[in-house]
């Protein structure tokens, strides 16, 4: 039994259930290390089905097949496959349902994807071989999978309890005005709703009451799955809430402010906040026979873990629990719950197999350590000693300067490289740059503040960033286009208003770097003052072609730029910078400006023009290790 709708049909009346959402990691290392934590993950947690993302416009095809056959075939769990169907060929459509279908996939989440690029790019309608119109639409993909496949695939669509907003400006936000498009992909096919992300629950119940009692009916008994994200730390909750449009409660953002440096009590706070909303979903007199509750793991799994055990969402079963007596403490081997719920339930794991392809490829990368005598499959822990970092090494995710090893490495979502706006919103914002100095002048507006993003960056500098405000904007000056930089700290107290972070009382630290766009003529001199500085200074420098230049020896090195020390805890290193995770961003960071020139009509001054700076602009990331000396970077960089 394979379809999502058939399993829910089959629990008993009552029983909830939970499903996962994960994406293809950036890295081979990060691939490897979720398939080890995919499977302590499904035997611990034992979600009714996992999904599967897919880029935009098929951008991580292979890698998305490749972690669903993961999912289905090794791990043997019910996996359900995003497609994604604008700015993609029928061709390739075609391939992905029959590999799909190969590897024993019963579920389709079908999804419009990225703005198509007919209307948005000013390309004209395209047409396959057999004279069909490209996709355009959600229910495009699902009339195109039922004439196909018929009831074969289980297919689900996507519903947003807010309204569906086009790029990050919700001025036509409103679930009445999707209601009909919804129906129409429920009577074209589906058979299943999955929301997006939102934290508020009165907003949730109106949708879903708006849903029932829709006029004609067709959504009066279907499965509905509320999207939840655990919180993991202040700065990803902002940014999902604004590129998703989702609001953020007052009460809720009232409560993070107050900790928002601290990640570690954001995520305590996160917790109770997300077992809150289950609760009043469960509660509702709209909850289903069966509530199910579908999670946007970000591949991370310590904080999901804690929210699916303490709402009682694993299903019963002896092999996964054992009950102990009192308090929950830590055993030999065993890692417990630091916020414990009354059952005291310990979760534990059948003894892993020592043969495990997926542990083997896992320990392998770099980060999966050997194993003990009684392994316990699922850290749900502190993160302190070799178990516990198994599952927290990546407890700061996310980020473009995180652990590449970790598979929560890169973006928040897996979709892939994107504006996250609309292209009227991008030329209003840019306008028609067509010099270097236009561009200048567009990366200075935002680091003075009077620009709020850019191609890179969706969100205005940070306080820290402030800081070198100055010698940013030389630097811009210069026509170097600074996309991330910190300033150096030498000892800070954790609680500092504008370096501090992690637990009261401890102290915190950075290295000075700075990343840039730099002209292709400007590199070979940059560097070798860079060279001539010896062991005082790390570069890492790449072009879109493949050429990548360093001074760091050993391929695997590690820069720690930013680390704490905190009572009673191991040092904290939350930014990394290394060659694994430059060379991941470097591809990334290149592809903006390929979707930058998209935006334009073809062959105008400006598509070319910013086509030709990709493909002649390298991208330069410079550490200066002498963090005593806050102004070490930025005299050194000046003098040239």
């Amino acid at each position: 039994m394979q379809k999502i709708t058939d399993k829910i049909t089959a629990l008993p009346p009552g029983e909830a259930f939970h499903s996962l959402e994960f994406f293809p990691p950036k890295t081979e290392m990060g691939f490897q290390n979720l398939t080890a934590r995919l499977e302590r993950m499904a035997s611990a947690l034992r979600p009714l089905f996992v999904t599967v993302t897919w880029g935009a416009g098929g951008s991580t095809s292979a890698k998305s097949l490749q972690l669903a056959e993961v999912c289905q075939k090794h791990l043997q769990l019910t996996t359900c496959l995003h497609l994604t169907c604008t700015n993609m060929s029928k061709k390739l459509l075609d391939e992905a349902l029959e590999s799909a279908k190969k590897i024993g996939i019963r579920n389709i989440l079908a999804l419009r994807g990225d703005p198509p690029r007919n209307d948005e790019y000013f390309n004209p309608p395209t047409e396959d071989d057999d004279g069909r119109r490209e996709f355009v639409w959600a229910v495009d993909l699902v009339k195109y999978i039922r004439e196909q496949y018929g009831d074969y695939f289980c297919i689900g669509v996507a519903a947003y309890p807010e309204g569906y907003a086009e790029g990050t400006c919700p001025e036509h936000q409103d679930p009445k005005l999707d209601l009909p498009y919804l129906v129409e992909k429920v009577k074209a096919g589906a058979d299943f709703i999955m929301t997006q992300l939102f934290y508020d629950v009165e907003k949730y119940m109106s949708f879903e009451s708006l849903l029932r009692n829709e006029e004609s009916g067709a959504l009066k008994d279907i499965v509905i799955l509320p999207g939840l994200m655990p919180i993991q730390n202040y700065h990803i909750l902002r940014r999902t809430t604004k590129l998703s449009n989702a609001s953020l409660p007052a009460a809720i953002q009232d409560r993070l402010e107050k900790i928002k440096t601290d990640d570690a009590a954001v995520k305590s706070a996160g917790i109770t906040i997300l077992s809150e909303i289950i609760s009043q979903l469960r509660s509702s007199p709209l909850s289903p026979r069966n509530p199910g509750f579908h999670f946007y793991t970000l591949n991370l799994e310590k904080v999901v873990s804690f929210v699916i055990e303490r709402n009682g969402l694993i299903p019963e079963d002896d092999s996964a629990f054992e009950e102990i007596d009192g308090p929950v403490l830590a055993a030999h081997h065993r890692r417990t719950s630091s916020i414990a719920d009354t059952h005291n339930h310990l979760i534990v794991d059948a003894p892993v197999r020592r043969d495990s392809m997926l542990l083997e490829n896992s320990a392998s990368a770099g980060f999966l350590a050997a194993e003990p005598a009684a392994a316990v499959t699922l850290a749900i822990s502190e993160g302190e000693g070799t178990l516990g970092r198994e599952a927290t090494w990546d407890d700061f995710p996310n980020g473009r300067f995180g652990d590449a090893r970790s598979p929560a490495f890169g973006d928040i979502d897996g979709y892939g490289p994107s504006l996250h706006m609309s292209h009227s919103q991008a030329i209003g914002l840019w306008g028609y740059p067509v010099t270097p100095e236009d561009v200048s002048h567009l990366f200075i507006r935002y680091i003075t503040g009077k620009l709020e993003a850019i191609p890179w960056s969706e969100q205005g500098l940070n306080d820290e960033s402030r800081v070198i405000e100055e010698q940013l904007v030389g630097l811009n000056k210069k026509g170097w286009w600074t996309v991330a930089s910190q300033p150096a700290v030498n000892c800070a107290k954790s609680d500092d208003p504008i370096f501090g972070w992690g637990p009261e009382g401890g102290f915190v630290w950075q290295k000075s770097f700075v990343e840039f766009f730099c002209p292709g003529k400007d590199v070979d001199r940059v560097l070798e003052k860079l060279r001539a500085e010896g062991e005082k200074v790390s570069y890492y420098a790449a072009d879109a072609k493949g050429q990548f230049k360093t001074n760091v020896e050993r391929e695997n090195a590690m820069n720690a730029v930013t680390w704490g020390a905190f009572k009673a805890k191991e040092i904290i290193t939350p930014t990394i910078i290394e060659e694994v995770n430059f060379k991941a961003w470097k591809e990334e960071a290149f592809t903006i400006w390929q979707e930058w020139s998209r935006v334009y009509q073809p062959r105008t001054a400006t598509s070319n023009f910013l086509a030709e700076v990709a493909d002649t602009y390298w991208l330069v990331n410079v550490i200066h290790h002498e963090f005593p000396n806050q102004n070490a970077l930025w005299e050194l960089l000046g003098s040239l």
